[in-house]
């Protein structure tokens, strides 16, 4: 077995082991530590696909670990996550089994990845990624957030299983959404892309962990916005 072959493996492991270690984390209520597990899984998860390119080296077996390791960091994680906040939020005892209504669609998601040919250029439906940094942004807040009216928000639990339901079917949705894939560095053809990442620098440097659900809404509003340019 060529050693070559495996190093995007290596990158996929950590991503998955990262998810693992996330996992025991929230469960024990440590939710930044399991925040930053799960950004060390995200930018191991991008790596493991750029050092496959960069090699010239792809298989099914990485294809299939690449979504195993997913599943865990990007499904799992998430979860629970919302099962932990609504636990501390709600005298309810069944209200938190909610909050993994994220990981059964997350699990549909990543499925439908995998056999779908249409997602080259672009996402049909929230990515999984996407979908966890904006759940995991929510504890960060609340750490380290001042702001009462936020927190009040974050720590109302029908918000949270507003947002496990919402999020839940945004990512199975049958909706186009922009791919962070360059073909070039041209502005023509990339304008949407280089407006989300320059308005993602912006509201990070103005308003740090708070920025991330503001990201994710001003994502799903620029692809809502290229996919009627394009139609049109």
């Amino acid at each position: 077995m060529s050693i070559k072959k495996q190093i995007p493996n290596l990158f996929t492991l950590g991503n998955l082991f990262c998810g693992i270690l996330a996992s025991i984390a929230a469960l024990s209520n440590n939710f930044v530590e399991a925040s930053i597990f799960v950004g060390i899984g995200l930018f191991l998860d991008f790596f493991d696909g750029a050092a496959a390119r960069l090699l010239n080296v792809s298989g099914e077996l990485g294809k299939q670990l690449d979504s195993l390791a997913d599943m865990v960091t990007f499904g799992v994680v998430p979860g629970l996550v919302l099962y932990k906040l609504i636990m501390l939020n709600s005298d309810n005892e069944y209200l938190p089994y909610i909050g993994l209504w994220v990981t059964l669609f997350s699990a549909m998601r990543l499925a439908k990845f995998n056999i779908d040919t249409r997602q080259t250029d672009s996402f049909i439906g929230l990515p999984t990624p996407a979908n966890t940094m904006l759940i995991v942004s929510l504890p960060l807040i609340l750490a380290y957030s001042d702001a009462e009216w936020i927190r009040s928000i974050i720590q109302n639990p029908y918000v949270l299983i507003g947002l496990s339901i919402i999020s839940g079917l945004l990512l199975i949705a049958e909706m186009p959404l922009l791919s962070l894939k360059f073909k070039s560095l041209k502005w023509k053809g990339n304008e949407f892309r280089f407006i989300l990442i320059l308005g993602s620098a912006i509201l990070i440097a103005l308003l740090f962990f708070i920025a991330i659900p503001f990201i994710i809404l001003l994502y799903l509003i620029l692809s809502l916005i290229y996919n009627r340019t394009v139609s049109i």
